[in-house]
């Protein structure tokens, strides 16, 4: 969904990555050219030297691609795309009503922005990555780019089915609902098939290891119980306190944090609730940025808008352990941005800026470049 590489703030952080050659060397002299095939197209990520992320749900994958899109841009032209989903349609030869945008990122590089897209309907639907450069789209070919692949394990069945009536899918789409890559690991939330099904994993990267999830139990205000089989629909890494954690969103609306050092390969994990956002709404896309030297996340929504949370919140919150009735909110404020509206996605452009992917009264979609707020 974004780059969401973790910001060392103190100078002990700053002199450990300098001095770990891991994080020196280049992470994509191990990849190798591969005529790679999607059979979806998720959640993408951007992480160092231009590698982009991709998740495959359906195909219980994340691909690393080594995009070769490395060149610094010191000035970057503002976005207004009027559209999109129409001219992408016409890129890929297909009708705009049969185009389904998942998720966009922007190359903290070059400023390029990043689409992953469902070219048809259904879950066999065709997918392909296509690039922003101003006002010029044009599908990436996967297929002269170096790749490396992790294939994930626990997967839910691609046969089992989720949702009702027309949200009713393959419960495999859920294998990836957002991921990230933070500190040389590459975060994945969604679903596994284990009773506690709502699931993260930290893979290193380049990629190695089992990938084996962790379980996650939060508390949900909403609904006044633990749960343990609603999957995080989208995050950001940051520090609480001083320490790295995971902010998650999720279904209606809590919002958890979990350390980031607890996140291992079969670990049952168990979130703390810092706020209840409101019922019937669904968190789309987060991002951290700073203002006047305050920390902020934006959180984009299916219909409460854009909220806007201060970041020094999330230390002060004691938790929240009991229901939230009347569809209310409670735990750590937030500010709804009442200019930002119709908002479905939306990443940092630049630490002034952000992109972001809006949907306009008669159904079309545009690309627009913000002032953060």
């Amino acid at each position: 969904m974004k780059l969401k590489l973790l910001a060392c703030m103190a100078l002990t952080c700053s002199l450990s990555i300098s001095l770990n050659p891991a994080v020196a060397a280049d992470l994509t002299a191990g990849m190798k050219p591969a005529k790679l095939e999607l059979k979806s197209a998720g959640p993408v990520a951007f992480g160092p030297d231009g590698i982009l992320f991709i998740a495959d749900p359906l195909g219980a994958t994340v691909h690393a691609i080594a995009t070769g899109d490395t060149g610094k841009s010191a000035k970057r032209k503002a976005v207004s795309l009027e559209a999109v989903d129409r001219k992408i349609a016409a890129a890929l030869g297909t009708a705009p009503d049969k185009i389904r945008i998942s998720d966009l990122a922007v190359n903290p590089l070059s400023g390029v922005a990043y689409l992953s897209v469902a070219r048809g309907s259904g879950v066999a639907a065709p997918a392909a990555i296509v690039t922003v450069r101003g006002d010029q789209l044009e599908a990436l070919d996967l297929s002269s780019l170096r790749s490396a692949s992790f294939a994930l394990s626990s997967v839910p069945d691609a046969k089992a089915a989720t949702g009702r009536g027309r949200r009713r899918e393959s419960a495999r789409t859920q294998a990836v609902t957002d991921l990230g890559y933070v500190n040389g690991r590459v975060l994945v939330a969604g679903m596994s098939n284990e009773e506690f099904s709502s699931s993260l994993r930290s893979i290193p990267f380049p990629f190695a290891g089992s990938g084996k999830p962790a379980s996650v139990e939060i508390y949900h205000g909403a609904h006044g119980r633990f749960e343990t089989r609603s999957p995080v629909r989208t995050f950001v890494s940051l520090n609480v306190a001083g320490q790295p954690y995971l902010v998650a969103a999720y279904q209606c609306t809590p919002l958890v944090t979990i350390p980031l050092s607890d996140i291992k390969p079969g670990a049952q994990l168990k979130g703390k609730t810092v706020a209840e956002l409101g019922n019937r709404n669904r968190p789309l896309d987060m991002i951290v940025y700073t203002k006047e030297g305050k920390e902020y996340m934006l959180i984009a929504n299916s219909s409460r808008g854009i909220m806007k949370v201060s970041t020094v919140d999330l230390e002060k919150s004691p938790g929240i352990t009991e229901r939230v009735s009347g569809g209310g909110s409670k735990g750590v404020p937030y500010e709804t941005i009442k200019g930002w509206k119709g908002i479905l996605q939306l990443d940092k452009a630049d630490d002034t800026t952000a992109l972001v992917m809006r949907e306009t009264e008669g159904g079309s979609f545009n690309l627009e470049t913000l002032p953060l707020p």
